[in-house]
């Protein structure tokens, strides 16, 4: 079954592809864009001549994959070899905090899988801020985004990013701990956006704000500043790119924790999904968490969380649990509407 290229991004239904390049510079020239960045940089930006607001679902309607066919990267045991690894990195200084993360994978029934499908049962059963659907057949890139997380807006020079560092069931879930890794992350932030804004613009208006997403709730912070003359997007984004939330601090080091420790490439999984109107000079990506994508004939599903030297592995692997959990509900068709 041959189907179009289409992107629902910030509520925008974008149909009729004009151009699609790696090439951040296109952002900074004209026109309404959905943008996808893998977590290792790979870019696709795809500019649409047609936008107008996101409608209901009319195709297909989704068909779940069954849960026994799902397979782990990591098993539990795994995971918390992983988490002992990092504690051991912290103990000798050579990192402060590392995100951990494992790919949840299941073969796909139906080679005609559709994940705009997914993207529309997503929205009843998981809905997100900032959540995203990209289909470029063409291309090889199928992407369904549930993201609680904002990566970066921007609005003429000012940008915004608002990282996530805490998770529980609920609030009384969050520990101390949750709270330092949310002000390592911000210190973070605010170190990648200096490296692009004014210097005295940086500011951080919002420290550990809670906010609830279905199942689960979240430490929220902001951070935000203003661009200097001749930085654009792609300064923008390779100033601050991989997002902090999901790498860990410092970054380098974290990086190099995580291409040691995690068995597969996360792909889109801990990048960007989003859109930009050149036009109007503004924009909004997320951070690709809550996330599915389709590649090499399964359906791929990322979680994960950061680990820190208070970590315990048992209770870390549960928050990857907590993570995915209404995910493969909605994924393995047996979300049960409330």
């Amino acid at each position: 079954m041959e189907v179009a290229a289409v992107a629902v991004v910030g509520h925008h239904l974008c149909s009729r592809l004009a151009d699609v390049t790696d090439d951040l510079t296109a952002l900074e020239s004209s026109g309404f864009w959905a943008v996808a960045i893998d977590f290792h940089g790979k870019a696709v930006c795809a500019r649409f001549d047609s936008v107008r607001p996101a409608r209901p679902w009319k195709g297909r309607p989704w068909k779940g994959l069954p849960a026994d066919t799902w397979t782990s990267s990591l098993d539990r045991a795994g995971f918390g070899a992983g988490v002992s690894a990092i504690r051991e990195m912290i103990g000798a200084g050579d990192v402060y905090q590392v995100n951990l993360t494992r790919r949840l994978s299941a073969p796909l029934i139906d080679p005609d899988t559709d994940i705009a499908a997914l993207g529309a049962a997503l929205a009843e059963g998981n809905p997100a801020p900032y959540a995203a659907v990209l289909r470029l057949p063409d291309h090889g890139v199928h992407i369904a985004s549930a993201s609680p997380e904002r990566f970066v807006v921007r609005d003429g020079r000012w940008v915004e990013s608002s990282p996530i560092k805490g998770t529980a069931a609920e609030p009384s879930g969050l520990t101390p701990k949750d709270q330092a890794e949310n002000l390592m992350i911000v210190d973070l932030v605010r170190n990648d956006l200096g490296r692009v804004c004014d210097y005295g613009t940086i500011s951080v208006p919002a420290l550990f704000s809670l906010e609830h997403h279905p199942g689960l709730v979240h430490l929220v912070s902001t951070v935000q500043g203003r661009l200097r003359p001749g930085c654009g997007w792609p300064e923008l984004i390779s100033a601050t790119f991989p997002p902090g939330s999901v790498t860990g601090a410092p970054k380098l080091a974290a990086l190099d924790a995580v291409a040691a420790l995690e068995p597969q490439a996360r792909g889109v999984y801990c990048g960007a999904v989003g859109w930009v109107d050149a036009d109007r000079g503004k924009g909004d990506l997320n951070v690709a968490i809550r996330t599915l994508w389709i590649e090499d004939g399964h359906l791929h599903l990322g979680t994960g969380g950061g680990i820190t030297y208070d970590s315990d592995p048992d209770d870390e692997w549960r928050e990857t649990e907590l993570k995915a959990e209404r995910l493969l509900a909605v994924a393995t068709g047996e979300y049960i509407h409330l």
